[in-house]
């Protein structure tokens, strides 16, 4: 009897295992990568709008900076951390548009184009070290 109660035990207990593995949470649903994907939709705008309104582009950009700090902090805060998130990180911090945008409006624009390609490279190596 106490066999057949153990082995019963031990099913259970394994298929308990199996379903919490089933229910594990999508990378792409993290709460981190959904601010990334927040961030991306706010970048849109704000540049679809950098010429027409400044003021709404400048809020745009700095909610969307505000959250560049968010998503690390709940990366850590919630335990996912993801190579996923990691590179979708650093594809929407958006230093990029604004130094392209930079670069027509300036006399130097090769200074922004450089700052640009400088940017670029470093995340490309920050990936690969």
């Amino acid at each position: 009897m106490r066999e057949e109660f153990d082995a019963l035990f031990c099913n259970l207990i394994s298929a308990m295992a199996k379903s919490s593995k089933q229910r594990t949470l999508s990378v792409y649903l993290y709460i981190p990568n959904i601010v990334g994907y927040i961030r991306i939709v706010l970048n849109c705008i704000a540049f679809a709008l950098c010429f027409s309104n400044r003021r709404l582009f400048s809020i745009l950009y700095f909610v969307s900076f505000v959250c560049d700090g968010l998503d690390g902090w709940f990366a850590r805060k919630f335990n996912q951390v993801s190579t996923f998130g990691a590179v979708l990180d650093m594809v929407t911090d958006s230093t990029a548009c604004p130094l392209a945008i930079l670069s027509q409006f300036y006399s130097p624009g090769l200074v922004f184009l450089f700052l640009l390609a400088l940017d670029i490279a470093s995340h490309w190596l920050q990936m690969y070290r």
